[in-house]
């Protein structure tokens, strides 16, 4: 009996050793070994490098390779975030630290072997271009790796670091103005070469991102030099079809190289200095301070015809685009995070008079302003749908016009007490990720489902390209004859596209602006 009692002990402990020895802990990855932190069934990576720290003679240039380390990298915490006021990410729970050596990212893993191939999803955080960190407690991946996904969250340089161009990098190399795009393409080459050993799936990559991010993702689904790195995209209030900036046009954000480099040569010079080799000496601290407040949107990705080859809409129309499903959306009330005080009728006359030049009628008919409270109401809208809402719907669009993948798109109209007039921009991040904010006590039960289906769509999206299954309510693919979209509010379903009247009077401006620019 004893030695009956004895085998069975040793059986137990092996099969013990061997259930713990299954959960992948230690990878070897690009540059060296690193080992995670398990907690539960979720083992979570963070703080690897995959480019070497773009600091000294690397500030302002491509992402180089990632340094080799010896023995093997405890990567048990977020690395600092890249260059910026942190200001916005301390009021979001992430810690205040940022660094220039900064080209890390995060995997959170379910997988118990090498081999499971699980889908895989490059999450890319917003900040209007000049800040934004993987260490927000919102961006956790561990309830994504629950669901059998494996979750990346990558760094890119943001702010004058990432997104300077001046005539000088230009003759250095290619990419000027879009290193923190070419951040972005590096960390999904890093992806591509080295997912498979956490458990993932190297040909079934989803990128996606918010904000800036969003836009990020549709610039990457532009770009011949992110071709063949991921298989789907997402993006939530994100898109970059609007025509390029010249002047002071309304409604639009990025540069051609020669305008951002005038503007970069600017700034160097408010730096004390015009010489490339002679600013990469200065302080990282110095430059951040030039730079001015946290989302002051100075530096913008540029249509350098490398990165970006050039106006988003004209390369979907040729059909020179990176071709995969598309999950695309808005939220309803996403201006009111930007909204201006002391809006009136004047002002906002005068606002739309000086932006949209000989469409400003077309433009205040659409968004009417006969009081000053609803000429505040218009102008957060004007900014909702121009910088948010008409991208998407130009997507959506063209995606379904030329593209031999469907699109399916999204309006997040969530309400509550905090947000009665709708969702504002971000809201649906805290959904999305299945990190319901705990600070204003358990989230209710309404919550809890919303987010669980949001989820449920995000992940079959990632698996097979199409978010729908079985219990869920059926989400139908956007077409420009029907121009359905999902509705996330009280009730889930397909509606309509929602202001469809001010988005055709924005398309009917911006078909204006892009003929005039190519006139130039």
């Amino acid at each position: 009996m004893k030695k009956q009692v004895l085998a069975c002990l040793i059986t137990l402990a092996a099969a013990g050793s061997a259930l713990g020895q299954s959960q992948i802990d230690t990878v070897k990855v690009t540059g060296g070994s690193v080992q995670g932190v398990a907690n539960g069934n979720i083992v979570s990576f963070k703080g690897i490098p995959f480019a070497a720290p773009p600091t000294g003679e690397n500030r302002w240039r491509a992402p180089q390779p990632v340094k080799n380390w010896p023995g093997v990298k405890h990567a048990d915490s977020f690395a600092p975030g890249c260059m910026q006021d942190s200001s916005m990410a301390v009021m979001f729970g992430a810690p205040a630290a940022v660094s220039e050596d900064c080209l890390y990212l995060n995997v959170w893993t379910p997988a118990r072997t090498s081999n499971e191939r699980l889908p895989v999803m490059v999450w890319i955080y917003g900040g209007a271009f000049a800040a934004g960190m993987t260490s927000i407690p919102l961006y956790d991946g561990t309830r994504f790796a629950q669901r059998g996904v494996v979750l990346v969250s990558i760094a890119y340089r943001v702010g004058p670091f990432g997104f300077l161009a001046t005539p000088q990098l230009g003759r250095e190399g290619k990419g000027s103005g879009n290193y923190g795009l070419l951040d972005m393409i590096a960390a999904l080459q890093w992806v591509k070469k080295n997912i498979d050993a956490f458990g993932g799936d190297a040909s079934r990559v989803t990128i996606f991102g918010e904000s800036a991010g969003g836009i990020a993702v549709s610039m990457l689904c532009a770009s011949p030099q992110a071709k063949g790195l991921f298989q789907r995209a997402i993006s939530e209030s994100g898109g970059n079809f609007q025509p390029p900036k010249y002047a002071n046009e309304g409604g639009q954000n990025g540069m051609p190289l020669k305008l951002a480099e005038k503007q970069g040569e600017q700034f160097l010079s408010s730096l004390g200095t015009n010489d490339i080799k002679a600013a990469r000496t200065l302080s990282g601290e110095l430059i951040q301070r030039e730079t001015g407040p946290s989302l002051s949107a100075r530096f913008w990705p540029v249509y350098d015809n490398y990165v970006l080859p050039g106006d988003q809409y004209d390369l979907y129309q040729l059909n020179r685009f990176n071709d995969t499903p598309i999950l695309i959306g808005t939220n309803s009330d996403e201006g009111a995070l930007f909204a201006r005080p002391g809006v009136t009728t004047a002002s906002f006359g005068t606002q739309v008079h000086d932006g949209y030049d000989q469409k400003a009628s077309v433009i205040l008919a659409a968004y009417p302003s006969s009081s000053d409270a609803e000429a505040a109401v218009s102008s957060k809208n004007l900014f909702r749908d121009t910088a948010f809402a008409w991208p998407t719907w130009a997507w959506a669009r063209l995606q379904s016009r030329v593209g031999k993948n469907p699109a399916y798109v999204y309006y997040f109209d969530h309400r509550t007490p905090a947000m009665p007039d709708g969702a504002t921009h971000g809201a649906e991040i805290p959904y999305v990720f299945g990190n319901l904010d705990p600070r204003g006590g358990p989230p209710s039960a309404a919550d809890a489902t919303l987010s669980d289906r949001i989820m449920n769509y995000w992940v079959n999206f990632a698996k097979s390209g199409d978010p729908n299954a079985a219990g869920l309510p059926n989400w139908p693919v956007f077409t420009e004859n029907t121009q359905q979209v999902m509705y996330f509010d009280g009730t889930v379903g397909p509606k309509p596209v929602p202001n469809l009247p001010q988005l055709q009077a924005l398309n009917d401006y911006y078909s204006w602006r892009r003929s005039e620019a190519q006139k130039r």
